[in-house]
């Protein structure tokens, strides 16, 4: 017996059975809500608990990373969009076409992240048009948040099923 062969009859190598997938589908969502538009949501708690100086750093942070993120956008948006679009495309076609089972899980994890960038891309655009502040700030961030996590939800629930789906109908190493 090889190497490899030791190797694949410890650890699976598929996606939708592999525990390190599931562990990172959970750290990217946990990650995702906590960190909203670039801050961590303890932030807007301490400026709500706080005020002042809490409240001044949230509303520094909030500007800096919602300027950084439409410059980008605007700067160079039209590639942004032609790029993850062909990526995701590229995904959805190795997988849904050619069964590539990393090509699912990898577009299972990247569809809904594109959908959280374009929310955050509409929440940073309208926090900058209003001149948003204070409560209203707390509050569009915390709108924000919820809808990523509605978002999360959702894409948690899709996954397992398909991973599921994929773990009762494929059999271990693809056979």
């Amino acid at each position: 017996m090889d190497w490899q062969s030791t190797i694949f009859s410890v650890i699976d190598m598929r996606s939708f059975s592999n525990l390190w997938f599931w562990i990172a589908l959970a750290v990217m969502w946990s990650t995702t809500s906590h960190w909203v538009l670039g801050v961590p949501f303890d932030m807007v708690a301490r400026a709500r608990r706080h005020g002042g100086s809490a409240e001044q750093d949230l509303e520094d942070m909030v500007r800096i990373n919602v300027n950084r993120l439409l410059q980008i956008i605007d700067d160079a948006g039209v590639t942004v969009v032609t790029v993850v679009t062909f990526a995701l495309t590229s995904l959805a076609i190795l997988g849904f076409v050619f069964w590539m089972e990393f090509a699912q899980a990898v577009l299972l994890l990247a569809a809904p992240m594109t959908v959280v960038g374009m929310v955050s891309i509409g929440s940073a655009r309208r926090i900058r048009s209003r001149g948003t502040t204070g409560a209203a700030l707390r509050g569009e961030l915390l709108r924000h948040r919820r809808i990523v996590q509605v978002i999360g939800m959702v894409s948690v629930f899709v996954t397992a099923m398909w991973g599921m789906y994929m773990n009762l109908t494929v059999g271990p190493f693809g056979s």
